[in-house]
């Protein structure tokens, strides 16, 4: 039997934002939910950098729905887009930065059903909704872990998907 997996610590995500956003890539999401634990190796991210990134929902200061952007690292926030598809992204560096990295795609380790490449996908796959905002990501029902045995990454850099408004 595997041992449950071990939530990273604070400190991981209390550093720059796409040291972070690349440092997740590899790494598994853990979401139990009724008894039921669901599991992805996260495979595609990407960073926003807080209020002068003009495609970051922070660029347009801090609101009830942005607050959780705005306070410490280690955190979820999960908003919904479309009024239909909920997103999950990760808060990032220091108390007040308002930045983080949006969890794009998993590919399915357990429990993880239908399609997991895109945000709205894979909350569905997961069982992520509104309801994990604000969710501190060093608990043990809703975390990112170190998977269990390492495997090679190739990484790719791309544009940023839908917000070519923003620019670079």
């Amino acid at each position: 039997m595997q041992a449950p997996s071990k939530a990273l610590p604070r400190a991981f995500y209390d550093r720059d934002t796409v040291d972070v956003a690349r440092d997740l890539l590899g790494k598994t999401l853990v979401h139990v939910s009724r008894g039921v634990e669901y599991v992805g190796r996260i495979v595609e991210v990407e960073a926003y950098l807080g209020p002068h990134d003009l495609a970051s929902h922070s660029s347009r200061g801090l609101t009830a729905r942005t607050g959780v952007m705005f306070g410490p690292p280690g955190h979820a926030y999960v908003y919904l887009v479309y009024g239909i598809h909920c997103c999950m992204n990760v808060v990032t560096g220091p108390d007040g930065h308002a930045s983080a990295v949006l969890i794009r795609a998993v590919e399915p380790v357990k429990n993880a059903e239908g399609p997991t490449r895109g945000p709205g996908r894979l909350c569905k796959a997961m069982r992520i909704d509104r309801r994990l905002n604000g969710h501190d990501l060093t608990s043990d029902d809703f975390h990112i872990a170190d998977p269990p045995v390492s495997e090679p990454l190739s990484i790719v850099k791309r544009a940023r998907v839908g917000v070519d408004y923003a620019g670079q």
